[in-house]
C-alpha cells in the first residue's frame, strides 16, 4: 500500500502541474521564438536555426517515406504502388486541366511533387511536439520565392520569351503594368498564406497545451497538425500549376491560332486610323 500511495501521491502532484496555468503569453512567446546554433566552416561562422533543422528532419522523413512506397514497381501494383500512382495521376490532370499538355505535365510534376513533399512534411512534423519550421517566416518566404521563379524559368521553358511576353500584354497592353505587379504579389501571398496558417494554428495548439494539455490536443491535433498541414501543402502546389497554366495557355493560342493576335493589332491600327481621321476632320 506505500508504494502504491506514493505513486498515486506523485501521479496527482505531476497532473496538478500540468493543469497549473502560468504565464500563458509568456509560454507562447518562448514556443515561437527561434532557437539559433552557430558552426563555425573555416573562418565563417553559419547560423543554423531551429527552422533549417527541422526542415531536413522533415524532409529526410518524408522522401524515405515515398522511397520505400514506390520502390519495386510492377505490372500489377499493390496498394503502396497504387497510392503512389494516383497521386501522380492526380499531378497530371490537375496540370492540363491548367492548359498544359501531357508532355509539360510530366516535366513539371517532379518539381510539384516535392513543394508539396517538403511542405507537407514540415507542417506535420509539428504532430510530434516540434515546431514547424513555417512559424519562422523565412521558411515560407523561401518556398515561394522558388515557386515563382521556377513558374518563371518553366514557362518561359514552354513557350518561349514571346509566348511569355504575350501572357503580361494579353488581353490588353494597357494591363502590363497590373501584370508585372501581379508576379511581384503572387510570392507574397503564397508566402503569407503558408505562414498565416501554419503560425495560427501552431500558436492556438500551444494555448491548448498550456490550458487543457490532455485528450483534447491530441484530439484537435488530426486536424490543426495533419489535415490542415497537408491542406497547406496541396493549396501551395494547386496554385503553382495555376499561375504556370496562365502564362502556358496564352503561349500555346499563340503558337496554334496567330491569327488572332494579328487580328486584335489589325483592330487596333484600324482604331488608331479611325481616331486620326475624325481629329482630321474636325
Amino acid at each position: 500500500m506505500s508504494w502504491w500511495s506514493e505513486f498515486l501521491d506523485s501521479f496527482l502532484s505531476h497532473l496538478k502541474e500540468e493543469f497549473t496555468v502560468g504565464d500563458i503569453g509568456e509560454e507562447i512567446n518562448e514556443a515561437i521564438l527561434q532557437v539559433k546554433q552557430y558552426v563555425t566552416i573555416g573562418d565563417y561562422r553559419v547560423m543554423l536555426t531551429d527552422a533549417v533543422i527541422v526542415t531536413w528532419i522533415a524532409v529526410a522523413i518524408f522522401v524515405l517515406l515515398f522511397a520505400i512506397l514506390s520502390a519495386r514497381p510492377v505490372m500489377k501494383p499493390g496498394t503502396k504502388q497504387t497510392f503512389v500512382e494516383m497521386l501522380v495521376e492526380l499531378v497530371l490532370s490537375t496540370a492540363q486541366g491548367f492548359g498544359l499538355t501531357r508532355e509539360e505535365a510530366c516535366h513539371i510534376a517532379p518539381m510539384i511533387g516535392t513543394f508539396a513533399i517538403v511542405i507537407t512534411g514540415c507542417n506535420t512534423i509539428s504532430v510530434f511536439d516540434v515546431a514547424p519550421p513555417a512559424k519562422n517566416i523565412g521558411f515560407p518566404i523561401g518556398m515561394a520565392l522558388c515557386s515563382i521563379f521556377y513558374v518563371t524559368y518553366v514557362s518561359i521553358r514552354f513557350v518561349g520569351f514571346k509566348g511569355f511576353w504575350k501572357s503580361l500584354v494579353t488581353p490588353v497592353a494597357f494591363l502590363l503594368p497590373f501584370k508585372i505587379l501581379d508576379m511581384i504579389v503572387k510570392p507574397c501571398s503564397l508566402a503569407l498564406r503558408l505562414f498565416g496558417n501554419v503560425f495560427g494554428a501552431f500558436v492556438f495548439m500551444e494555448f491548448i497545451h498550456i490550458v487543457l494539455p490532455i485528450i483534447v490536443p491530441g484530439v484537435l491535433g488530426l486536424w490543426f497538425d495533419l489535415a490542415d498541414g497537408a491542406l497547406q501543402a496541396v493549396i501551395f502546389s494547386y496554385l503553382t500549376m495555376y499561375y504556370i497554366g496562365e502564362i502556358v495557355e496564352v503561349g500555346h493560342e499563340l503558337k496554334e491560332h496567330p491569327e488572332r493576335f494579328q487580328k486584335q493589332k489589325k483592330e487596333k491600327k484600324n482604331k488608331k486610323k479611325a481616331g486620326a481621321s475624325e481629329v482630321a476632320a474636325v
